[in-house]
Formats: structure tokens, C-alpha cells, sequence
């Protein structure tokens, strides 16, 4: 029992309507009136409460009856009085009561609350204001949080959707750890030592903003827990740990916070939770309850272990989700050319967008700087989309990238690459566009030349300088790997100041857009974007298959080569 109202949070929770009552009693402390909101929070009829002493009818305990007697007498001085009981017949729950002085007695009243008059006539009873301190968490409250937690396999998310399910239902604080080194792929892990490191993903604090929680338990820190800490045993031994105060490091990191001492000395219990997938502990639940609240016990271990069990299996789905996605990044970085390797005079803008919700795809483009001053440029679609159409995708792209490096003119290259494709089981057939720019100086000391060939690819198109778009005409060819003995080859010239689009299908065609409806409208999109002189090239680029890469049926490349000089 603790006399006064109790610390808790600054900005407490909005109580629920379900948890307050009030009833009144006499100067002797006997019920005088006990309406329907007593009935709801204490469960008692109003024929059994009405007319007994109150100490028989909730609080019991020997203390509780002392809390009673100073309760009335400060009553009958005019004063309100307020306390923080537990226990009794009011439960396993903590209750906040206060005592209000009453200038009239409500005899036999068991209907709508009493009312106070103005002060006048004093030490006539008492209005007695109940709150239930800390929220019992509701029948099927465990099915509903079922229901919440993993609608996506966004880990930031899911463990945002953990914390708030347990807070403020079950706990005042809520905090989800997952290991650090089963998050990093292509990622630094901070090296622990003897401790544990963990990476914080989300934290929640009654009556406090997502703001002001994540300013004093900021998501994405790393931390590490010591041995001999609760963080590091819940970890190692995949088995609850229940502790009453914050370790030494734990402590210390919140008070480098602004508020954050303060805010740690509210709790006084707290709960640690492995969260285990695959009997392995990924990650751990930390829960925190204030003073206002009953202490955590071992039959809290029930409700706590089967929201740690669901919320391990969803975060382990996203957690697994994510790694594989940043692999997929980091592949698809490694595969497709950040900086084209462009040799002076020739500036170059690509852009791609797999299909869906690919990471990776079949799509590949390159720009090969020649040792003549010339540059090859190819594009390629590799059949189907994801990993399967990814592994072909490396290997035309290897072999396409040491083939113009050769100097092959763009025939020859193609030809090779079909030959090569017969042993890529992974891919029956790709199509590809290969142009090959020759060295600064034409006929007249400026421009380029370009040879062109392609296998069963969109046709490039040329725009000219001051917007004028035409597709240029290059023999289609067979896909590579159906054994076309010879692709043709075209030959146009380049002057100053011309860009060369060369893109893949899902730019140009769908379900619901014949390939000559997109070659028309990419060569009026390519005229708009590229009229402007002053329009850098990544620009056009960008606005280019904003405009037309809206269906996502299929990976989309673009590449842009404006001829400077």
C-alpha cells in the first residue's frame, strides 16, 4: 500500500471509461450507494455492497482498513485524500482511490452516481472515485494481437505493430532487440566481445509520442548486452528473466538522454522475453511496468510467452524477408553499372526498374569505353524475371562486356553471345541491341558514327537535336540462343548534340499496349523531354519512363547517349 496518488509517466493514458466507479459512504465508512459503475469494475451486485462497511466489502486487509480510517477522518476535515491500493477483494490489480468530502449523505441510492453539494455541512461522507491503476488485459486481448502483428513482412513495422500491442495492454513499456549479426548482409556488425550485440528495432512508452519514444530508445541503435546483465541472460538461456531495476549500462545509456533518467525511474519491474524461431533466440521483448502498476509475476509469464512466441515467428519472417532483400541489393548493385564507363564526348543516363516486386531480373545494360575513343553500348533481356532470369543475366552480361571490350563489331558480338546462350540452361533465349559509337569526327570534323545490330530486340531510336525522334531501322533478328547464323548490321550517323535510346520490351509494350503504341509514344515522350538543350540528360532519362513505365509487367531499362562531340 502507498499513500499518495503514486509516481507515473508524465502524460499518462487517457483512462478507459470500464476502469473508473465511484459509490459513496458514510462517515462510519458504510456503503451508502452503489451504482452501476461499481458493479462493472468490482463485479459486486449493488444488494450485496449497499449498507455494509466498506472494509467487508473491498478492502479487507488489515492495512487497507487503517488506509479507510485516515481516509474518513481527513474527510470529515474537509480535506480530499488519495491513495495507491492493491490486494484484497479488489483483486490481482492496483487501484488509485480518491475520498471527496460529501455535504450530503446518499442514503439507499444504488442507481446513477451521487453528487456532492457546495460545501457547507462537512463530515457527512464521503464520494469515494475509484481508478483501476493498471488495465487487466481483456478476454481475447491475445487473439486481437494476433491479428495486428505481421500484416507485412516490413521488419520496421512489424516490430512497431509488437510494442504497440503490448503497450499499454499489458506493460507501460515495450521494446523489441533482434540479434545484430542475423540482420547484417552487406552490412557492418558491431563486434561484442563477451557481450551480445543487438540492434533496437522499436520501443513504445505509455502516454508518450512515437516521437519522444524513439528520442529516448531510438530505433536502428546497436547496443550490447554485458554478461550478467538480464539482456544477456534472456539471450543465452532463451528462458524469462524477471528483475525490479535497470542494469548499470542500461541505466547509464538513458540518462545520456535528455528525460531519461526520469523517465527510468518511474519503473519499478520489468520482464525480459526471449523471442525464439526456429530454436533459435533471434531477438528478445523487453517490458517495463511503473509503480502505478502491480509488479510483473510469474503469471504474467503465460500472456507475456505467447505474445513473445507470435511476435518471434513475424519478426523472423521479416527479419529473413529483409536479409534476402538486401542481398538482392546488394547483387543487383554489384551487377548493373552505377557510373557508365563513357569515354569523353559521350554522355550517358540510365535507369532500371525490375518487374513487380523483383529485386532483380533478367535486364541488362553496359557502356564499354574503347581504346579508339569509340564506346559499345548493349542492352539485354534475358527471359522471365527474378533469380532464375538474374543468373542468366550475369553471364550474358560478362560475356557481352569481354566481347566489345575485343572490339567486335556489334554483329560478331551478337553472334558469339548466341552461340554462348545454348550452354545457360537457365535461360532458353534473351534478345539484345548492341551499337557501337565510332571515335570523335565525322565528315565534317564533328559527330559520330554507329553501328547497330540487334536479336529480337526493340529497335533504338535517334533523337536529333532540337527534339526530333525517329526509330531507326535495324533488322530484327532472331533471339539469341534460336542459332541465327548471321545478324545484320546498320550503319547511321550521329551528329552533335544526338542522344541514342536503346530500352528493353516492358518500356514500349504490355498486355494493354501493342509495341507499336509505345514505340510512338516513346519517341514523343523522348522529343518532349530532350527539346530543351539545357535538359541534362539524367532528367530526360528520369522523366522519360516515369511517364511510360507504369504497368510493371516486365523489367524496364532505359539507356540515353547524347553525343557531345
Amino acid at each position: 500500500m502507498t499513500d499518495g496518488a503514486g509516481p507515473g509517466l508524465p502524460h499518462r493514458r487517457e483512462p478507459d471509461p470500464a476502469d473508473l466507479a465511484a459509490f459513496t459512504v458514510d462517515p462510519a465508512g458504510t456503503v451508502t450507494s452503489w451504482p452501476d459503475s461499481a458493479v462493472r469494475l468490482f463485479g459486486q451486485p449493488a444488494g450485496a455492497a449497499a449498507g455494509r462497511d466498506v472494509c467487508d466489502v473491498l478492502l479487507t486487509g488489515p492495512g487497507q482498513r487503517e488506509l479507510v480510517r485516515r481516509a474518513l477522518a481527513e474527510v470529515a476535515a474537509g480535506r480530499v485524500w488519495a491513495a495507491t491500493v492493491a490486494g484484497g477483494l479488489l483483486g490481482d490489480g492496483r487501484f488509485a482511490i480518491r475520498w471527496e468530502p460529501l455535504a450530503r449523505p446518499a442514503a439507499g441510492n444504488n442507481g446513477g452516481d451521487a453528487a456532492a453539494e457546495p460545501p457547507g455541512d462537512r463530515g457527512r461522507g464521503a464520494m469515494v472515485l475509484v481508478r483501476r491503476a493498471w488495465p487487466q488485459p481483456r478476454p481475447g486481448w491475445l487473439a486481437e494481437a494476433a491479428g495486428r502483428i505481421g500484416g507485412t513482412l516490413d521488419l520496421d513495422q512489424t516490430a512497431s505493430e509488437v510494442v504497440a500491442v503490448a503497450v499499454p495492454a499489458f506493460a507501460d513499456a515495450a521494446v523489441i532487440y533482434v540479434t545484430d549479426h542475423l540482420l547484417a548482409a552487406g552490412t557492418a556488425s558491431l563486434r561484442s566481445g563477451p557481450g551480445t550485440a543487438v540492434r533496437r528495432l522499436a520501443g513504445r512508452l505509455a502516454g508518450e509520442t512515437a516521437a519522444d519514444a524513439d528520442g529516448l530508445l531510438p530505433a536502428g541503435e546497436v547496443v550490447v548486452f554485458s554478461p550478467g546483465t538480464p539482456g544477456f541472460q534472456v539471450m543465452a538461456t532463451a528462458q524469462p528473466v524477471l528483475f525490479d531495476r535497470l542494469d548499470r549500462q542500461s541505466a547509464e545509456r538513458l540518462g545520456r538522454r535528455p528525460g531519461g533518467s526520469e523517465m527510468a525511474a518511474h519503473f519499478t519491474s520489468f520482464l525480459a522475453m526471449p523471442l525464439s524461431a526456429g530454436g533459435t533466440v533471434v531477438g528478445c521483448l523487453m517490458l517495463g511496468r511503473t509503480a502505478a502498476s502491480p509488479p510483473f509475476t510469474p503469471g504474467d509469464l503465460p500472456h507475456a510467452g505467447e505474445l513473445a512466441s507470435r511476435a518471434a515467428v513475424c519478426i523472423d519472417n521479416a527479419r529473413l524477408y529483409h536479409r534476402e532483400r538486401l542481398t538482392a541489393l546488394a547483387l543487383q548493385q554489384g551487377l548493373l553499372p552505377w557510373t557508365p564507363d563513357a569515354p569523353p564526348g559521350l554522355e550517358v543516363a540510365s535507369r532500371y526498374l525490375p518487374a513487380g516486386s523483383n529485386v532483380i531480373g533478367g535486364d541488362w545494360h553496359d557502356v564499354i569505353a574503347l581504346p579508339d575513343g569509340s564506346a559499345a553500348i548493349v542492352v539485354g533481356d534475358a527471359m522471365g524475371h527474378g533469380p532464375e532470369a538474374a543468373a542468366a543475366m550475369v553471364q550474358l552480361r560478362t560475356a557481352a562486356h569481354v566481347l566489345a571490350d575485343l572490339e567486335l563489331p556489334p554483329r560478331r558480338l551478337l553472334h558469339r553471345l548466341d552461340r554462348l546462350i545454348a550452354s545457360i540452361t537457365t535461360a532458353p533465349f534473351a534478345t539484345c541491341v548492341c551499337a557501337v559509337t565510332g571515335p570523335p569526327g565525322g565528315a565534317h570534323g564533328t559527330g559520330r558514327s554507329c553501328a547497330a545490330s540487334r536479336a529480337g530486340h526493340p529497335p533504338p531510336v535517334l533523337v536529333l537535336p532540337g527534339g526530333t525522334a525517329r526509330v531507326l531501322d535495324v533488322p530484327a533478328g532472331l533471339p539469341l540462343g534460336l542459332g541465327e547464323e548471321s545478324f545484320e548490321e546498320t550503319t547511321v550517323g550521329l551528329p552533335a548534340g544526338a542522344t541514342l535510346a536503346l530500352y528493353t520490351d516492358g518500356l514500349v509494350e504490355s498486355r494493354a499496349r501493342p509495341i507499336d503504341d509505345g514505340l510512338a509514344r516513346l519517341c514523343a515522350a523522348l522529343a518532349t523531354a530532350l527539346a530543351a538543350p539545357e535538359t541534362t540528360l539524367e532528367a530526360a532519362c528520369e522523366t522519360v519512363i516515369r511517364q511510360l513505365s507504369g504497368h510493371g509487367e516486365d523489367d524496364t531499362t532505359l539507356v540515353l547517349a547524347r553525343i557531345r562531340r
